[in-house]
Formats: structure tokens, C-alpha cells, sequence
């Protein structure tokens, strides 16, 4: 019998806001709680007697004695500004920003104040794909088929997308700083940090609905990260949380990196055709085969992607993703690799 997740309940008296929350979180795929929307302190209150609440998002002028005498995990604040005197106790989060870094804040307190693994994210879990992303050849537009790849997938699944590469880009091509990457989940690894899915629920970014670490800043995190750390990683994302897929943007920075590939169910290889290419391919396969990771030759499948140019950066690079001749080639390949529509 699968476990029951636990709540998360959002309760502001500005209905408009609360519906258009409640919109947001309904098409998140990787929140491992039930959401509950709620408009009056009342019925919240109601709720939270007959129903435990693990996480109570609440505006103030909703905040009441009532509601903070009950038995509720934890209660964060929706501060329009200036925090009430009677609130103080509790963590705020600025009311009027995007949903999604509404969300990533809640996530990050949640996560800062369990030290044990949060019993929301032990579900019964059914299989997570693991899907590697791999060229030994340059330019082969990689990243680009990947991001595009997540992006399709994530219309009706969850996913998460992983960039390995020593150098990504990300923060350039998307013209924003970040205050947590890759190489910080890796460091709380390292730490044995009991609430790692928590923490890595606080940093996820979200374009389009693929869902992503942003990637390290420093070559060095990719370098010295062993292939145990990155199974342990894996096994971490895959146990605690709700993802069906994991995207695995590889690149040869990567310790260890045939054996990774070993953890893939299947790597999808973009090549090119000149004989330049085509000689690091043959280096690559036979080293495959010397090595004796032929499980990994055979899970790989070669594509030759349509060429892809775009003068947009930031979300709007995403968005040409999808709709160009890339994002029909993806949602083709997908088509008859499933049989059935995208």
C-alpha cells in the first residue's frame, strides 16, 4: 500500500492569490506533499483538528492564537513586508514574488529545520529512470537536446535535470545568479546531512516545468566528485523524493565515468558525421569493449539532431527549444520509442 504523503496547507484570505498559488503547486509534479488551499482561518482550522499538517504556509492577517496552538509541523509566514510583532517566532516569506521562489524558500525552511529524514519524502517508490546524455565529440549541441528532451518530458512526467559538465554556461545563458548549486548539494552530501532532499528541494529552479540544480561553478566539483558520492547522489534523488526521471548531462570532467554510465538505463549519444568525429566514436566504443562495459555500449543510441540556432537567451532560449524542428525531432524519437503520443 503506497504511504500517504504529508500536508502542506497554504491558507491567505485573498482568494485571487490563493487560487493562482493553488494553480501553481497543481502542476508542480516534484512537491512531496498534498497541497491544501484554504481562503478563511476557519476553515483551516477545521481541517488541521481532524488532519495532520506537516507544513502550514499562512498569510499573517489569517495567523491567529487558535491556529498556533495546534499540533502543526511547521508554520512559515506570507509577510507582506513589515512583520507583525505576534509572528515573530515563526519564519517569514515575502508574499508578492514568484510562486516558484515562494515555493523555494518554504522548501529550504522545511528542510533547515528537520534534522531527520522528513517522513514526506520516504514514499514506496516505483522505478526512476535514469538517463544519461553523452558525446565524446564536440559540438554535437549536447546541452541543447538534453534541455529540450527534459522540457518535453516534464509535460507529463517529473523530472529533473542534472548538468555534469566542468563548465555549463547556465548562469550566462540564462542571465541569473544563484545562490546554491550542484557543488552545495554535493558538500551537504559529503556531510552526511540527514535532510539532503530537503535541501535539494530548496534549490531546484524550475523552466517550463523541467525542474534543475543549477550547476557547479567550479570545475573542481565535478573533478573530485567519485563515483561513490554520485551513486549515493542518485540513490538519495531517487529514494526521497518524487521524481520519475533523472537527466544526466555528462560530460568527461566525470571520475569514473564509464561506470556511471553503467547506472543509465539508456544514454542517448548526438553525433557528428565527418571523419574526425567518427574516429573519437570508434576510440570511444572500443574502449568500451577493452574495458568490458559493454552493458553501457548497448544501452547507448546514437541520434543525429536537426541543426538549432536561436537569438534568444534567458527563458526565452527554453521556449525555442521546445517549438523548433529540435523539439520535433525530441517528441518524434519519443513517439516511437514509446509507441504512443508525447
Amino acid at each position: 500500500m503506497r504511504k500517504e504523503r504529508n500536508i502542506f496547507a497554504v491558507c491567505d484570505l485573498e482568494v485571487e492569490y490563493a487560487y493562482h498559488f493553488m494553480e501553481y503547486l497543481s502542476r508542480k509534479k516534484n512537491i512531496p506533499f498534498e497541497i491544501r488551499v484554504f481562503t478563511s482561518a476557519q476553515t483551516l482550522l477545521d481541517f488541521v483538528k481532524e488532519h495532520p499538517v506537516e507544513l502550514l504556509l499562512i498569510s499573517e492577517n489569517a495567523m491567529c492564537d487558535d491556529i498556533q496552538e495546534q499540533d502543526i509541523g511547521q508554520i512559515l509566514i506570507l509577510s507582506e513586508g513589515i512583520v507583525p510583532e505576534s509572528t515573530y517566532e515563526y519564519p517569514s516569506i515575502y508574499k508578492y514574488q514568484p510562486s516558484a521562489q515562494v515555493v523555494r524558500e518554504a522548501l529550504a525552511c522545511y528542510g533547515e529545520k528537520r534534522h531527520i529524514p522528513p517522513p514526506l519524502l520516504q514514499t514506496d517508490r516505483k522505478h526512476v529512470e535514469i538517463i544519461g546524455i553523452y558525446s565524446p565529440v564536440g559540438r554535437t549541441m549536447k546541452t541543447t537536446f538534453a534541455l529540450t528532451l527534459g522540457q518535453v518530458l516534464a509535460k507529463s512526467r517529473a523530472v529533473l535535470y542534472l548538468n555534469l559538465e566542468e563548465y555549463s554556461g547556465f548562469e550566462y545563458l540564462l542571465e541569473k545568479n544563484y545562490d546554491q548549486t550542484l557543488g552545495d548539494l554535493l558538500y551537504y552530501l559529503r556531510q552526511n546531512a540527514s535532510n539532503l532532499a530537503g535541501k535539494l528541494n530548496g534549490m531546484v529552479q524550475t523552466v517550463n516545468n523541467l525542474d534543475f540544480v543549477p550547476p557547479v561553478l567550479s570545475p573542481m566539483d565535478i573533478q573530485q566528485t567519485s563515483l561513490k558520492e554520485w551513486t549515493q547522489l542518485l540513490q538519495e534523488i531517487a529514494g526521497n523524493s518524487v521524481y520519475d526521471v533523472i537527466l544526466l548531462d555528462l560530460g568527461d570532467g566525470v571520475t569514473e565515468l564509464y561506470e556511471l554510465m553503467e547506472l543509465c538505463n539508456k544514454i542517448y549519444m548526438p553525433i557528428r558525421t565527418d571523419p574526425m568525429s567518427q574516429a573519437k566514436i570508434n576510440q570511444f566504443e572500443n574502449l568500451l569493449r577493452l574495458w568490458d562495459k559493454i552493458p553501457v555500449l548497448e544501452r547507448i543510441q546514437k541520434i543525429k539532431l536537426p541543426y538549432h540556432r536561436t537569438i534568444h537567451k534567458g527563458a526565452g532560449y527554453f521556449d525555442d527549444l521546445v517549438w523548433s524542428e529540435l523539439g520535433d525531432f525530441v517528441r518524434e524519437l519519443l513517439r516511437k520509442e514509446t509507441g504512443g503520443s508525447v
